[in-house]
């Protein structure tokens, strides 16, 4: 592929001719002259590895998904909490040079002096190596900003002792792309604040500096070094401020995120294709549901994203803070199972906690999964234990931290090593104990024999319908915007359904298997239900049927809510406008005053 540019000859109109990230990396490099070699030789160059451009596009292809290489500069800010970071800000902008838009991330962390940013903007370098600190790779930055676009630029400052640096670095693919570069160059400028000035910080030559700031010029979206520096303005004595430009696009010539469909949000195209539902309104309640929604909506994504709610830091989406979701407060019948791996043989031991739970949705519709979470970062949303036509462990979700097991780069998974298959395979002993012990508490037939004497004597005692069980002392609710349902108001309730609450014969051996390894027990006719699963159809339309009536509610309630904040807007306007008036005539009858009395004066 060729490597002419199009667009103008200013910085903002240079792009890609293509601007497809899965084919961006396609095009042939240009050969090395002869007498480089020679060259490089005499200078001394060989000191160093090169890395070829090319480089920076692979290595950002470990992100298949665009929302993970957006998670890893999150991460970033994140681990910046410790040096008195309050929030991330995550929003659009525009490219003076082009009107194209921008993709902005800025946070008030610690910033980074000028041997930080570089630490930050070179490959494969970190020092983030404690058991809190997410980061551990020293490749997000790279991998992330140039999955998301062929460019970007840093604004950093940071406080070190009494010396306040501002710093400035440009990493873009555009520009070593179009000169040709064979080896991976980021321009970086640094000042520093010296009696109340920002004055320039020269290590090398003053040439290389101006160097520097001519490349930074000519291809970045600002013009001038006052243009630059006023970046600065809104950052602080602390920050760092990241634009990625030059966005990539789809096969259809769109952005790939898309900026225009929700003010209050960052939406993928092409991901909110919704399956799982068998009529309409079930499709609809899917489609709300944070499991779907996070394919596709950076708000639903980062509202789960991390595991413990924050005290005092805020991830702000476009002007409005993302409401963290915890994903056990949405399940009921819920259960803690504790989990304890063989890490090594002289290792301290390990404890994991697994909270299991079926979906408020159950057992309407068939949401499942589980979120593995690590150092308190999801990895792993809804992760299909078993496959998805599997009639196991239908509408179960469970949640658990799983820090004794590394995950891979894009950090959207982990490494297939023992350890993990260990831990699949007990997960999947779980889930299927918690089927066995709690599928009649949402409408199947129990597996265990003893529980479906019991659950036919209740039937018969019942009249042949448990519908009234479910709908007992039901409520509905909304839950971070995504689903509202008719649930228990207890979820543990067990004795509500006429079944005794000891589960001694299921306890007992789920306890003993619980440092068990292997998958003993996982044979497909301990859960397999067909068609006759579910007792009373009736009660399962009827349920069906209250969902959907409480979901187009809750649709009616949104709405009525934004046009109420709309009236109390156009309200408050006119009051001001109001005052406004008062306050001129006020004025104006001083005057007349004034003027009255000076007459009578005269």
């Amino acid at each position: 592929m060729p490597v002419a540019m199009a667009g103008g000859s200013s910085g903002g109109g240079r792009v890609l001719d293509c601007r497809s990230f899965w084919k961006a990396g396609s095009y042939e490099a240009p050969a090395a002259p002869t007498h480089g070699f020679q060259d490089a030789l005499e200078t001394g160059d060989f000191d160093r590895a090169r890395v070829h451009p090319k480089f920076l596009h692979t290595n950002a292809t470990s992100h298949k998904w665009a929302f993970g290489a957006i998670a890893e500069l999150l991460d970033n800010a994140v681990d910046e909490i410790s040096n008195g970071a309050t929030f991330i800000r995550v929003d659009k902008t525009i490219n003076s040079k082009d009107n194209s838009p921008m993709l902005l991330f800025q946070d008030d962390g610690g910033g980074m002096d000028p041997e930080g940013v570089r630490r930050c903007m070179s490959l494969g370098f970190s020092t983030k190596k404690s058991k809190t600190t997410i980061g551990q790779y020293g490749n997000g930055f790279k991998t992330s900003t140039m999955r998301l676009g062929a460019d970007a630029i840093v604004f950093t400052c940071a406080i070190r002792g009494s010396n306040v640096t501002l710093s400035i670095g440009l990493l873009s693919y555009t520009f070593l792309r179009r000169t040709m570069k064979d080896d991976i160059v980021v321009p970086m400028l640094d000042f520093k604040i010296q009696d109340r000035e920002i004055v320039p910080l020269v290590y090398g030559s003053q040439g290389d500096w101006d160097s520097s700031l001519k490349i930074i010029l000519d291809w970045s979206p600002f013009s001038s070094k006052e243009e630059l520096l006023q970046q600065f303005q809104d950052v602080g004595s602390h920050g760092t401020k990241v634009a990625v430009y030059n966005l990539w696009m789809n096969d259809d010539g769109l952005l790939e995120l898309d900026f225009e469909d929700d003010d209050e949000d960052i939406l993928l195209r092409d991901q909110g294709s919704a399956s799982g539902g068998v009529t309409k309104g079930q499709k609809e309640i899917v489609q709300q549901h944070i499991s779907h929604r996070l394919r596709f909506s950076l708000r639903a994504y980062t509202s789960i994203l991390y595991l413990k709610k924050f005290d005092n830091f805020q991830i702000i989406l476009r002007g409005k803070p993302v409401e963290q979701i915890c994903i056990t407060d949405e399940l009921k019948f819920k259960k803690v199972v504790t989990y304890k791996p063989q890490v090594t043989h002289d290792s301290q031991v390990v404890s994991v906690r697994v909270d299991v739970g079926f979906a408020k949705e159950a057992p309407i519709l068939g949401i499942f999964g589980m979120n593995v979470y690590h150092k308190n970062r999801l990895i792993m949303p809804f992760w299909k234990v078993f496959q998805e036509g599997s009639s196991r462990g239908r509408s179960v979700v469970g949640v658990l931290e799983a820090n004794f097991i590394e995950p891979a780069h894009d950090k959207q998974d982990f490494e297939r090593t023992p350890l993990f298959l260990r831990l699949e395979a007990r997960l999947k002993q779980i889930i299927i104990d918690f089927w066995k012990e709690k599928c009649h508490l949402i409408g199947y037939q129990p597996t265990d024999p003893n529980l479906r004497s019991q659950y036919k004597a209740t039937l018969k005692d019942s009249g042949g319908s448990a519908s009234h069980v479910h709908h007992k002392n039901s409520s509905s609710r909304r839950t971070g915007g995504f689903s509202s349902n008719l649930l228990p108001e207890t979820y543990d309730d067990v004795a509500a359904a006429g079944f005794p609450n000891n589960g001694s014969h299921l306890q007992s051996t789920g306890q003993a298997q619980e440092n068990n390894m292997d998958s003993e027990g996982l044979d497909e006719d301990l859960v397999e239900i067909g068609s006759s699963g579910i007792f009373d159809p009736n009660f399962m339309e009827k349920l069906s049927e209250e969902n959907l009536a409480l979901f187009s509610r809750r649709e009616e309630l949104r709405q009525r809510d934004t046009q109420l904040k709309q009236t109390i807007e156009d309200l408050e306007r006119e009051l001001e406008e109001t005052k406004r008036k008062c306050g001129q005539l006020a004025a104006e009858l001083k005057v007349r005053k004034n003027h009255q009395h000076l007459h009578h004066r005269v």
